[in-house]
Formats: structure tokens, sequence, C-alpha cells
């Protein structure tokens, strides 16, 4: 692994005599992370070029600092249009949906590996930043956490002088989520429902401190060669009591989220219809027999001292005002 001394470093945000911005590529700008991302950087004074797939009848919104560029991960054109000329590529595109392990694996794995590659035959290469997921720690669980930490392998092999960095948040929550967001709705209108057997503690984070992280490992220009895991710093993670006590004082003024606990064996059988109606009608299952190991699966703890060392970031946004923020009354009407 290579670091380019200071004296040597291409001009950052910060810099006082830089006559244009400095530019970043960014994957998966129009989605729930990079959505927030693109905000961000925008908003500190660098320029982005993000890549955005063609769909009919939609194109990207015009945005002061940013350029589309059209294509897809498998587009090696497009990729290499992206990369060029930037200080860093942040690939935080990903699948969290899908009936098979290909489908995963195509945006996941082999995409991760396909910008890396891209960003690697430049003739200098730009800082590389993978947006990964706590769950490519067990990799064994389901198609997805396997497809992601099969993509930090691919980003890690993609050259020798390529500086990469891994983040591994924990699960993000935030506006634009509709993953979580049934889930929080249901908190507001008073219950909530969870497998009978999910008794493990996990960590979360908001989305706009993981971004606020992502804006740290710019300037700080450090954590090469490593991975880094993220979450809010609640001690010790949540439960899903606490999760629900929280729940009440953000989303009810204080009134209590009664918890409907789901027989496990139940969303079992409705996990493997679920996966089995996509494979033939030929859409992306949420919940399938992995998803729910994922859920099932007693320690998501996250730990984000690490980065913290190496960065000066902090999490400034706890799970109460993050809901409030986030899924509270106002925030669910507008969605």
């Amino acid at each position: 692994m290579t670091v380019v001394p200071d004296n040597e470093r291409r001009p950052t945000a910060g810099d006082a005599h830089s006559t244009a911005p400095p530019l970043v590529a960014l994957t998966g700008a129009t989605g729930f992370i990079g959505t927030a991302l693109l905000s961000r950087l925008t908003g500190a004074g660098w320029g982005v070029r993000a890549l955005y797939r063609h769909r009919t009848g939609r194109h990207p919104t015009p945005l002061p600092a940013v350029e589309w560029v059209q294509g897809d991960l498998e587009d090696r054109r497009a990729l290499e249009d992206l990369v060029a000329g930037t200080e860093a590529v942040i690939h935080c595109a990903g699948a969290v949906r899908g009936a098979r392990r290909a489908e995963f694996d195509r945006v996941n794995a082999e995409g991760a590996g396909r910008v890396a590659r891209a960003a690697a035959l430049l003739p200098r290469s730009p800082r590389f930043l993978l947006m990964s997921s706590l769950a490519a720690r067990m990799p064994e669980l389901s198609d997805y956490a396997g497809s992601k930490w099969r993509g930090e392998c691919a980003v890690k092999a993609a050259s020798d002088h390529l500086r990469w960095t891994v983040l591994r948040p924990a699960a993000v929550f935030g506006p634009g989520d509709r993953e979580l967001l049934p889930l929080f709705r249901c908190m507001a209108l008073g219950f909530a429902p969870v497998p009978a057997a999910a008794r493990g503690r996990f960590s979360l984070i908001h989305v706009e401190d993981l971004a606020e992280a992502v804006l740290r490992w710019l300037d700080a220009d450090t954590g090469y060669g490593m991975t880094f895991e993220l979450d809010d710093g609640h001690p010790s993670g949540y439960d899903w009591d606490t999760v629900l006590l929280l729940a009440a004082r953000a989303l009810r003024d204080g009134r209590p989220v009664r918890r409907v606990r789901v027989p496990t064996h139940l969303l079992g059988a409705a996990a493997s219809a679920n996966l089995r109606a996509a494979r033939i009608l030929g859409y992306a299952p949420m919940l399938t027999p992995g998803k729910l190991r994922e859920i099932m699966h007693p320690d998501w703890l996250g730990d984000s001292r690490a980065f913290t060392h190496a960065t000066g970031w902090h999490p400034s946004i706890d799970l109460e005002s993050g809901l409030a923020r986030s899924y509270g009354r106002h925030a669910v009407e507008a969605t």
C-alpha cells in the first residue's frame, strides 16, 4: 500500500488556492445512502460525478456541482468516464433485495470489483471507499451478506496500489429509507411486529451521521487498507425493548408501543413462500430465509472507535432524535 506524502497530495475541499472544487466519483447516488452523500458532499464544497442508470421517462435532477454519467456497473466505458480525474471514488451502489445469489453478486460483488479496477487503472489512482455492511462479517448467513463480503474481497484484489478503505455501517435509518419505514409506521400506530425469538442486540446509525463519516474520511486522507465498523456510539447497542421505549417517546408522545411477537416458524414459512414466488414471478423479495437468519442473528453490535481514532469522527444523532426527525408524524405523512 502506498500513501502519498502530504506535500504531494492533490487539493482537498478545504484548500484555499483551488480554482475548482475537487472531484469525487459516486455510485448509488440516487439511492437511500447515496442521496444523503450527494447532498453532504456538494454542501461541503466537493464536486461530484455521479453514475446513474437510464430509465425511460426518468432523468436525474440537475444539481449544482454534480455531473451525471449515464451507465451502470457493467458498462466499462461509463465506469472509466466516471472515475477519470477524480480525487476519490465512493462506491455506494448496492442491492439489498434479490431472489438469487447471482442477483446480489452482480451488483455487490462483481460491480464493486469493476469500479475498483476502473479506478486502479488510472495513471494515478484515486482513493477508494467501499460502502459495505456489517452483514459482511457473517457471509454465511445470507446471499446478501455473502455478496457484501465478496465485494470487499474484489476491491482488495483489484490492485496492489489501490488505496482502499471499507466501511461497514450497522443498520442505517433516516429520511428516504424504505426498508425500515413500514416497521416504524407500525410503531407510530402503537404496535411492532417482531420475531418472537428475537433476543439479540444490534447497532444502528443515522444516515446523516454516515454521510458525515464519509466527509471525515475524505478530509483525514487516512485509513487505507483498513476495514471500519460504524455505529451511533450507543453503549452495547440496542435490544427490541429499548427501541420500542425510544420509539414511544419519539413517535407517540410517550404512549407505549406494543410488541407483537410473531412466531418464528410462521415467519420462516412466509419467507420461504415469498422466495419461491419471487423466483417464479420475477420480483425482488425483502423477506427471505436468508434475511430471517440475519434478523435472528444474536450479535449485530458495531464498534466505531477505530474509525473515530483514525479520523476524529463522532456520531451526533441518537436513536430517539433520529426517529423523531425521520419517522415522526410529520415526516411519515410527507412520504
